[in-house]
Formats: C-alpha cells, structure tokens, sequence
C-alpha cells in the first residue's frame, strides 16, 4: 500500500481525461498562446455561497467549511498576486485543495465545500481522488506543501489558471480503522507540479471554482 496525496496510479489513470502526466502534454502547450486549456468549462451554482475568497473557515461564519483535522495540514508557500482576479482565483484553487481533503476526512464527496469551489471536470476530478481515498480504506496526515505558484489570465478575466508544485514527502496516508500511518521513503514521486483552471460564478458572489486540473506526476522541477 503506498503513500500517495493523490491515490493509486490505477485511480489516476481512470481520469486520464482529467490528468495530463508528461512535460509535452497538452496543458504545457497552452503557456505558447492567450488561451487557457478548460476555460471555456462553465460554472455550476454552489449549494451554499462562501464569503470572501480564501478566508480561514474560522473568519467565514456564514459560508462553508473548510477546515481541516489538525494532523492534515496543507501549507500554501505562495505569494499573492498584484491582479484581484488573480489573486482571488489563487486563494479559491487553495479552498479547492482544503476541500478535496476534507471530503477524504469525512469520507464523503459531498460535502459543501467541493461544491462551492469545484464545477465540471474539477468535480469529477476530486470525485475520483475522494472516493479511492474511501476504497482503500484511508484518510491522510501529515504536511503537504504547495510552492512556486504562478497565475495567468484569459482576456475576459473569467478565467484564470493556477500553477504550482506540491511536495508530499511528509504527508501519509493512515488506515481508518487501525490509525497505522503508511510511510515510504522519499523519492520523485513525492513531486507534482499542477495547472489548475479557475472559471468565475457569473453572480459576482466573488466565488472561483476549479473546472480543470492537469498534473504532471514525478515533477523533477519541483524537487
């Protein structure tokens, strides 16, 4: 059994339309030209509204839960954009993150916080990572740190792609029944580098929702 953020590699191969896993993939081509892959993905309506972008679920008494167990922590190392937009967008691909794993906390995938921030094939995406999380029987613990962010916008400002490394080397899976944390030793595959397609909710309710995830797996530019 290994220690993945993201679970086993049959799991990510079933979203293969979701995972873009190569330097020369698809999602690398779209730093060539104005265009962000995903961004024409539409927005779906949450089940409950957040206030303001990226703050703390202990600042946001009315929106949604994004707090975490205090063993799982998801450290963001990351400066704020100048842009509003930008800088707005970045915060919210963070709540997406907090949110995905606090579905695997509560062992479900619908919980209001990945409703809020995700919408179509960043939906589907924390889905799959949530529920192969609930297959196998483990929750996670420990560190995991997210760095060398950047931020690039479409024209129209709708939409706005987040990318950034994430280094999982301190954070473990554990067995929900037994509390057995599983360690491996590191290695490349503690590296991800992600590209995350943030779209606006069209109310001006100041909510961005990830519509796209590609990630480049065994990222050596990450080490």
């Amino acid at each position: 059994m290994r220690r993945r953020t993201l679970p086993a590699a049959a799991a990510l191969a079933a979203t293969a339309a979701l995972l873009l896993t190569a330097c020369g993939s698809a999602d690398d081509k779209a730093g060539d030209n104005d265009k962000i892959a995903g961004a024409e993905q539409g927005s779906e309506k949450p089940k409950e509204s957040p206030s303001p972008s990226g703050a703390p679920a202990e600042d946001k008494p009315d929106g949604v839960d994004v707090s975490l167990p205090k063993d799982m922590n998801l450290v963001f190392d990351w400066d704020k954009p100048e842009d509003k937009n930008e800088a707005a967008a970045m915060e919210d691909a963070a709540n997406y993150l907090r949110a995905i794993y606090r579905g695997v906390d509560k062992r479900s995938t619908k919980d209001a916080a990945l409703t809020t921030y995700a919408t179509g094939g960043g939906l589907k995406y924390a889905e799959v990572q949530i529920n192969e999380w609930i297959k196998g029987g483990w929750t996670a613990t420990g560190t995991r740190r997210h760095y060398d962010a950047t931020t690039r916008s479409t024209p129209n400002g709708t939409s706005v792609e987040v990318a950034f490394c994430a280094d999982t080397g301190k954070f473990y899976g554990k067995e929900v029944k037994t509390g057995k944390v599983l360690k491996t030793e590191p290695s490349l595959k503690d590296f991800d580098y992600y590209k995350i397609v943030m779209v606006k909710f069209p109310t001006g309710e100041g909510i961005w929702q990830a519509s796209k995830v590609f990630v480049e797996t065994e990222a050596a530019k990450c080490r």
